[in-house]
Protein backbone atom coordinates (compact mmCIF):
# COMPACT_ATOMS: atom_id res chain seq x y z
CA UNK A 1 0.00 0.00 0.00
CA UNK A 2 1.07 3.49 -0.74
CA UNK A 3 2.79 5.44 2.17
CA UNK A 4 3.18 9.32 1.95
CA UNK A 5 5.67 8.99 4.14
CA UNK A 6 8.10 7.38 2.29
CA UNK A 7 6.79 8.83 -0.86
CA UNK A 8 10.31 10.02 -2.64
CA UNK A 9 11.88 6.19 -2.40
CA UNK A 10 8.64 4.97 -3.63
CA UNK A 11 8.82 6.94 -6.94
CA UNK A 12 12.17 7.35 -7.29
CA UNK A 13 12.37 6.09 -10.94
CA UNK A 14 14.76 6.09 -13.71
CA UNK A 15 14.68 7.76 -16.85
CA UNK A 16 15.40 6.57 -20.42
CA UNK A 17 19.14 7.34 -19.52
CA UNK A 18 18.90 5.44 -16.20
CA UNK A 19 19.73 8.27 -14.17
CA UNK A 20 16.87 8.66 -10.98
CA UNK A 21 14.63 12.06 -10.17
CA UNK A 22 12.17 12.60 -7.62
CA UNK A 23 9.26 14.83 -7.90
CA UNK A 24 8.40 16.97 -4.52
CA UNK A 25 4.50 15.81 -3.49
CA UNK A 26 4.32 13.40 -6.06
CA UNK A 27 1.43 12.49 -8.22
CA UNK A 28 0.50 8.50 -7.96
CA UNK A 29 1.36 8.71 -11.61
CA UNK A 30 4.06 11.36 -13.30
CA UNK A 31 4.86 11.59 -17.11
CA UNK A 32 6.96 13.86 -18.27
CA UNK A 33 7.59 14.67 -22.15
CA UNK A 34 6.93 10.85 -22.36
CA UNK A 35 6.93 9.50 -25.90
CA UNK A 36 6.85 5.76 -27.35
CA UNK A 37 7.91 4.58 -30.32
CA UNK A 38 7.66 1.29 -31.98
CA UNK A 39 10.08 -0.13 -35.10
CA UNK A 40 10.22 3.88 -35.46
CA UNK A 41 6.37 4.67 -35.16
CA UNK A 42 5.33 7.13 -32.59
CA UNK A 43 2.48 5.53 -30.50
CA UNK A 44 2.65 8.29 -27.77
CA UNK A 45 4.28 11.64 -28.33
CA UNK A 46 5.84 14.42 -25.50
CA UNK A 47 2.73 13.38 -23.19
CA UNK A 48 2.69 15.22 -20.11
CA UNK A 49 0.18 13.91 -17.31
CA UNK A 50 0.12 13.39 -13.76
CA UNK A 51 -2.88 11.19 -11.95
CA UNK A 52 -3.44 11.39 -8.23
CA UNK A 53 -4.44 8.63 -5.69
CA UNK A 54 -7.93 7.87 -5.72
CA UNK A 55 -8.83 9.98 -9.03
CA UNK A 56 -10.88 8.50 -11.89
CA UNK A 57 -9.75 8.99 -15.12
CA UNK A 58 -10.91 7.98 -18.56
CA UNK A 59 -8.84 7.96 -21.54
CA UNK A 60 -10.40 8.72 -24.80
CA UNK A 61 -9.73 8.68 -28.21
CA UNK A 62 -10.17 6.81 -31.83
CA UNK A 63 -8.50 3.03 -32.19
CA UNK A 64 -5.05 3.68 -32.53
CA UNK A 65 -4.78 7.13 -30.56
CA UNK A 66 -3.03 5.25 -28.30
CA UNK A 67 -4.68 4.48 -25.09
CA UNK A 68 -3.78 1.03 -25.30
CA UNK A 69 -0.12 1.99 -25.18
CA UNK A 70 -0.54 4.25 -22.61
CA UNK A 71 -2.26 2.16 -20.01
CA UNK A 72 0.77 -0.61 -20.84
CA UNK A 73 2.73 2.62 -20.20
CA UNK A 74 1.07 2.62 -16.77
CA UNK A 75 1.11 -0.70 -15.79
CA UNK A 76 5.45 -0.99 -16.73
CA UNK A 77 5.39 -3.14 -19.37
CA UNK A 78 6.71 -0.85 -21.42
CA UNK A 79 9.35 1.58 -21.06
CA UNK A 80 9.43 5.40 -22.88
CA UNK A 81 11.63 5.95 -25.34
CA UNK A 82 12.26 9.34 -23.76
CA UNK A 83 11.22 11.28 -21.46
CA UNK A 84 10.72 10.12 -17.70
CA UNK A 85 7.63 8.21 -15.78
CA UNK A 86 7.38 7.72 -12.20
CA UNK A 87 4.40 4.77 -10.42
CA UNK A 88 4.14 4.14 -7.27
CA UNK A 89 6.31 1.12 -6.58
CA UNK A 90 4.37 0.07 -3.56
CA UNK A 91 1.10 -0.02 -4.76
CA UNK A 92 -0.66 -3.03 -6.63
CA UNK A 93 -2.36 -2.62 -9.79
CA UNK A 94 -4.99 -4.92 -11.48
CA UNK A 95 -5.55 -4.98 -14.77
CA UNK A 96 -8.27 -5.87 -17.29
CA UNK A 97 -7.51 -6.46 -21.06
CA UNK A 98 -9.43 -6.41 -23.79
CA UNK A 99 -8.37 -9.86 -24.84
CA UNK A 100 -9.67 -10.45 -20.98
CA UNK A 101 -7.82 -13.36 -20.51
CA UNK A 102 -10.15 -15.81 -18.84
CA UNK A 103 -10.35 -19.91 -18.99
CA UNK A 104 -13.24 -20.85 -21.05
CA UNK A 105 -13.31 -24.30 -20.08
CA UNK A 106 -13.86 -23.38 -16.60
CA UNK A 107 -16.88 -22.01 -14.53
CA UNK A 108 -17.61 -18.42 -13.61
CA UNK A 109 -16.86 -19.49 -9.82
CA UNK A 110 -13.90 -21.31 -11.35
CA UNK A 111 -11.91 -18.49 -12.97
CA UNK A 112 -12.58 -15.48 -10.39
CA UNK A 113 -11.31 -18.37 -8.01
CA UNK A 114 -8.06 -17.85 -9.43
CA UNK A 115 -8.10 -14.24 -7.57
CA UNK A 116 -8.23 -15.84 -4.32
CA UNK A 117 -4.79 -14.90 -2.30
CA UNK A 118 -4.37 -15.99 1.31
CA UNK A 119 -2.53 -13.03 1.73
CA UNK A 120 -5.53 -10.81 1.09
CA UNK A 121 -8.07 -13.00 2.72
CA UNK A 122 -8.07 -14.19 6.03
CA UNK A 123 -9.70 -17.30 4.87
CA UNK A 124 -11.89 -18.88 1.74
CA UNK A 125 -15.11 -17.81 3.32
CA UNK A 126 -14.17 -14.12 3.38
CA UNK A 127 -13.30 -14.25 -0.46
CA UNK A 128 -16.77 -15.98 -1.26
CA UNK A 129 -18.47 -13.16 0.49
CA UNK A 130 -16.97 -10.42 -1.13
CA UNK A 131 -17.22 -12.82 -4.78
CA UNK A 132 -20.99 -12.84 -4.25
CA UNK A 133 -21.40 -9.63 -3.24
CA UNK A 134 -19.46 -8.54 -6.65
CA UNK A 135 -21.59 -11.04 -8.34
CA UNK A 136 -24.90 -9.64 -6.56
CA UNK A 137 -24.02 -6.17 -7.89
CA UNK A 138 -23.49 -6.57 -11.20
CA UNK A 139 -26.55 -9.35 -11.52
CA UNK A 140 -24.86 -12.08 -12.61
CA UNK A 141 -25.26 -14.33 -9.17
CA UNK A 142 -27.30 -16.66 -10.82
CA UNK A 143 -24.41 -17.66 -13.54
CA UNK A 144 -21.59 -18.49 -11.43
CA UNK A 145 -21.69 -22.02 -12.48
CA UNK A 146 -22.03 -20.93 -16.28
CA UNK A 147 -18.47 -21.82 -18.14
CA UNK A 148 -16.77 -19.06 -19.78
CA UNK A 149 -17.38 -20.70 -23.11
CA UNK A 150 -20.65 -20.47 -22.69
CA UNK A 151 -20.84 -16.43 -21.43
CA UNK A 152 -21.51 -13.58 -24.21
CA UNK A 153 -19.32 -11.03 -24.32
CA UNK A 154 -20.91 -9.24 -21.79
CA UNK A 155 -20.98 -11.55 -18.95
CA UNK A 156 -17.27 -11.95 -19.82
CA UNK A 157 -16.54 -8.16 -19.37
CA UNK A 158 -18.49 -8.48 -16.04
CA UNK A 159 -16.08 -12.14 -14.75
CA UNK A 160 -12.80 -10.01 -15.77
CA UNK A 161 -13.99 -7.13 -14.01
CA UNK A 162 -14.55 -8.91 -10.82
CA UNK A 163 -11.79 -10.62 -10.86
CA UNK A 164 -9.40 -7.58 -10.56
CA UNK A 165 -11.53 -5.91 -8.24
CA UNK A 166 -11.37 -9.65 -5.48
CA UNK A 167 -7.58 -8.88 -5.93
CA UNK A 168 -7.99 -5.62 -3.67
CA UNK A 169 -6.18 -3.35 -6.01
CA UNK A 170 -4.88 0.24 -4.86
CA UNK A 171 -5.23 1.30 -8.77
CA UNK A 172 -7.50 -0.52 -11.63
CA UNK A 173 -6.14 -0.21 -15.12
CA UNK A 174 -8.94 -1.20 -17.78
CA UNK A 175 -9.06 -1.42 -21.17
CA UNK A 176 -12.02 -0.98 -23.25
CA UNK A 177 -13.93 -2.78 -19.83
CA UNK A 178 -17.47 -2.04 -21.50
CA UNK A 179 -17.61 -2.55 -25.45
CA UNK A 180 -19.61 -5.38 -25.11
CA UNK A 181 -21.93 -3.93 -22.10
CA UNK A 182 -25.28 -2.55 -22.83
CA UNK A 183 -25.79 1.12 -21.68
CA UNK A 184 -27.35 -0.56 -18.17
CA UNK A 185 -24.80 -2.38 -17.38
CA UNK A 186 -22.20 0.38 -18.40
CA UNK A 187 -23.85 2.07 -15.56
CA UNK A 188 -23.85 -0.32 -13.16
CA UNK A 189 -20.32 -1.34 -13.36
CA UNK A 190 -19.47 2.50 -13.21
CA UNK A 191 -21.53 2.61 -9.94
CA UNK A 192 -19.84 -0.43 -8.56
CA UNK A 193 -16.50 1.23 -9.86
CA UNK A 194 -17.15 4.77 -7.67
CA UNK A 195 -18.45 2.46 -4.50
CA UNK A 196 -14.65 1.11 -4.68
CA UNK A 197 -13.21 4.57 -5.46
CA UNK A 198 -15.03 6.31 -2.94
CA UNK A 199 -14.56 3.66 0.29
CA UNK A 200 -10.69 2.43 -0.95
CA UNK A 201 -9.76 5.24 -2.67
CA UNK A 202 -9.43 3.07 -5.48
CA UNK A 203 -7.58 5.01 -8.58
CA UNK A 204 -9.08 3.79 -11.77
CA UNK A 205 -8.04 4.68 -15.01
CA UNK A 206 -10.35 3.41 -18.01
CA UNK A 207 -9.38 3.39 -21.45
CA UNK A 208 -12.76 3.82 -23.74
CA UNK A 209 -13.58 5.11 -27.21
CA UNK A 210 -16.76 5.90 -26.12
CA UNK A 211 -16.85 9.85 -25.28
CA UNK A 212 -20.59 10.13 -25.02
CA UNK A 213 -20.89 7.46 -22.58
CA UNK A 214 -18.01 8.75 -20.50
CA UNK A 215 -19.31 12.12 -20.66
CA UNK A 216 -22.21 10.53 -18.30
CA UNK A 217 -19.65 9.90 -15.42
CA UNK A 218 -17.88 12.24 -12.88
CA UNK A 219 -14.04 12.04 -13.40
CA UNK A 220 -11.22 13.33 -15.76
CA UNK A 221 -10.86 13.07 -19.45
CA UNK A 222 -7.77 12.56 -21.16
CA UNK A 223 -8.27 12.63 -24.45
CA UNK A 224 -5.46 11.39 -27.39
CA UNK A 225 -5.25 11.93 -31.34
CA UNK A 226 -2.63 10.39 -32.73
CA UNK A 227 -0.68 9.58 -29.99
CA UNK A 228 -0.63 13.32 -28.60
CA UNK A 229 -2.80 14.22 -25.26
CA UNK A 230 -5.25 17.26 -26.93
CA UNK A 231 -7.19 17.21 -23.56
CA UNK A 232 -7.35 16.79 -20.08
CA UNK A 233 -10.10 18.19 -18.15
CA UNK A 234 -13.64 17.70 -17.51
CA UNK A 235 -16.34 15.85 -19.97
CA UNK A 236 -18.40 18.76 -20.30
CA UNK A 237 -16.20 20.74 -22.25
CA UNK A 238 -15.43 18.05 -25.30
Amino acid sequence: MYNSSNAEAAFATPTANGAYFAVPNPAYFFLEDVSVDFDGLAALKSIHLEIQRGEIVFLTGASGAGKSTLLRLLAGEITPSSGRIMRPEQAFMARVFQDLRLIPGQTIAQNLALAFDPQIYQTKDDFQRDMHDLAQALGVADRLSTKIKHANGGLKQKVAIMRALLTKPDILLADEPTSSLDADSANQLFELLNLFNVRRQLTVVWASHNSDLVKKFSGRILHLENGRLVYAGHACFI
